[in-house]
């Protein structure tokens, strides 16, 4: 693997399936309490632009079951970008700790710091990219499904940061995609030509359209996330008009395969984006997804920050 993971892009196939078999692993032997200290010694700092809950607990406790340590930056304590300049906070970071985690807004800051950083940098999200949650949510589906490969995961909603990172996951494990977006808020040109290479390589297809019945039609997974994200607070009106026929409700998801997986990456506007009977029903597995959040964090962090000690 590279030294960093800022996109899914960093990721060829092997390192792909590399995290999934190493994250399956270490779930495995975490269930049977027969976990290594992997991590034994090492420090993860962690940068908080935007605040959370299952980022900050599922790397804090994915630290200290592989033996470490993490530390929480408040952004009021660092000030990134204002205070210090992000390449400067980069080298001083890389002199106490031996791994970065950032969760932030601007994608470049993550690309910067991982630029001057010595140490491995993950992006726990930015405003275009959500790698850990896509490697997640693919742990989740190899589980309940045993492969990736052929099936039919349907993305419906914004062409958003986890979007994007679902396109190149899916690009990467030969999984079919469909996505439906409202006309103006489809998933970036250059991630789309870059998922459609590898989906090419790889045997899968990727397709987008605008109407979520023909997306999720005959789908193996539907897959939502929020109308509104942080930071979009002053477009919620026109968004919530908008995005109002793609909510996934119980007629939507009739549409798709008999035994179709509900997800969603959480937290969720109830009764927006995706129904209670949907979200609490028999199809969901979005509690899943959560728990995978912290063995698929923990499978990459043990590879970027244990000298290969997870293989």
């Amino acid at each position: 693997m590279r030294k960093d993971l800022v996109s899914i892009a960093d990721l060829s196939v092997e390192d792909f399936w590399r995290i999934m078999h190493t994250a399956a692993r270490l779930k495995a032997e975490q269930k049977a309490g027969t976990a290594r200290p992997l991590l034994a010694g090492k420090v993860l700092g962690m940068i908080f632009q935007k605040p959370s809950l299952r980022t900050r607990v599922s790397f804090e406790v994915g630290m200290r079951q592989l033996g470490g340590h993490a530390m929480y930056l408040a952004p009021d304590e660092i000030q990134l970008g204002r205070r210090e300049s992000v390449p400067d906070a980069a080298r001083v970071l890389s002199r106490f700790v031996d791994g970065i985690m950032i969760r932030t807004f601007a994608h470049r800051e993550v690309e910067v710091l991982a630029e001057h950083a010595t140490v491995p940098v993950v992006n726990g999200l930015s405003d275009f990219s959500h790698p850990c949650q896509a490697l997640a949510d693919m742990l989740t589906i190899y589980e309940k499904r045993g492969r990736l490969e052929g099936l039919t995961l349907a993305y419906v909603g914004d062409g958003n940061n986890v979007a994007h990172s679902l396109l190149l996951a899916a690009g990467l494990a030969g999984m079919n995609m469909a996505v439906a977006s409202p006309q103006g808020y489809e998933c970036d040109p250059q991630v789309v030509a870059r998922a459609r290479a590898s989906a090419q390589a790889n045997g899968c297809v990727l397709r987008f359209v605008a109407d979520p019945r023909e997306a999720v039609r005959d789908a193996d997974i539907i897959y939502t996330d929020v109308w509104v994200s942080m930071g979009q607070e002053t477009e919620q009106q026109q968004r919530v008009s908008v995005f109002d026929p793609y909510r996934v409700d119980a007629r939507l998801v009739e549409l798709a395969s008999p035994d179709v997986l509900v997800m969603h990456c959480l937290p969720a506007h109830r009764g927006e984006e995706i129904t209670d009977e949907v979200l609490d029903g028999p199809h969901s597995i979005v509690l899943d997804q959560a728990e995978n959040r912290l063995h698929a964090q923990k499978a990459v962090l043990a590879l970027l920050m244990g000298n290969g000690g997870a293989g």
